[in-house]
């Protein structure tokens, strides 16, 4: 019986018809490399997933230190950069640490101005054998002060100005009306806010009127509710508030290090 020449060319080997692809099972030696390459990807994944609960820990024990001593009601959101973290755990410090928290009351002071939000970025965080206690080469950090928080620190109402670098303030009397006045915001030494170069804006600036806007502008109010070792640098103001700017060196935070006395 005739049998054709490709017939004869795969005896005892299957035949999937013309256009098909003939994949020879692997060598011993490449199902070995699949196996290594396999385990080798199960190692990094295992590792990315250690590397993360570490830096969770860290996290989570970074926020607790800050919420202990800043007096949060919720503990602040922190991020850890870099990888790996458990290297930097190993020699004792983190490159990078970002950190935001809300409404940092300020009791205890005479004009107690509460912080909205503070965010922190912080280089170079050693931490102490306990989780009370941290230390940063290099901190800056921005405090946001709503224009809400700040009227009832003043006593008047407070909203952005119409010139930048201003806000206005706005006194109300029953019987009398109201007065509004501008004045420039400004970063005084001790961590205070200023507020200077007062203009009558709306309104007439009668005596009663005159004794609101003079008691709550005429002494800068102080931010007593920041980490210690933080220096107020500027101060700007936006659509809702005010952020306060600052840095510091060689900061070290503990329960008791914020100003609030």
């Amino acid at each position: 019986m005739y049998q054709s020449q490709r017939d004869e060319e795969y005896v005892g080997e299957p035949y999937y018809g013309d256009g098909s692809v003939y994949i020879s099972p692997p060598t011993r030696t490449g199902r070995r490399m699949i196996i290594a390459a396999a385990s080798l990807v199960v190692l990094l994944i295992g590792a990315v997933a250690v590397d993360r609960i570490a830096a969770a820990r860290a996290e989570s024990r970074t926020g607790q230190a800050f919420q202990d001593g800043m007096g949060t009601a919720d503990r602040p959101s922190v991020h850890v950069s870099g990888f790996p973290v458990l290297t930097q755990l190993a020699e004792g410090r983190l490159d990078h640490v970002d950190l935001t928290a809300h409404d940092i009351p300020a009791n205890g002071t005479t004009r107690p101005l509460s912080v909205t939000r503070l965010t922190v970025g912080l280089d170079g965080l050693k931490t102490s054998g306990s989780a009370d206690e941290a230390h940063a080469r290099s901190v800056r950090a921005t405090a946001y002060l709503s224009y809400a928080d700040v009227s009832n620190v003043l006593g008047v109402e407070v909203s952005r100005g119409d010139e930048s670098g201003r806000i206005n303030a706005t006194a109300s009397l029953p019987l009398v009306g109201d007065v509004t006045v501008s004045a420039a915001v400004s970063a005084e030494t001790g961590n205070r806010i200023a507020f200077t170069d007062v203009r009558a804006e709306r309104g007439e600036l009668i005596p009663p009127l005159k004794s609101l806007l003079d008691k709550a502008l005429d002494e800068p109010v102080p931010l007593r509710n920041i980490p210690q070792g933080l220096q107020l640098r500027s101060v700007t103001t936006t659509e809702g508030g005010i952020d306060a700017r600052f840095t510091g060196r060689s900061v070290t935070f503990r329960p008791d290090s914020s100003s609030s006395a």
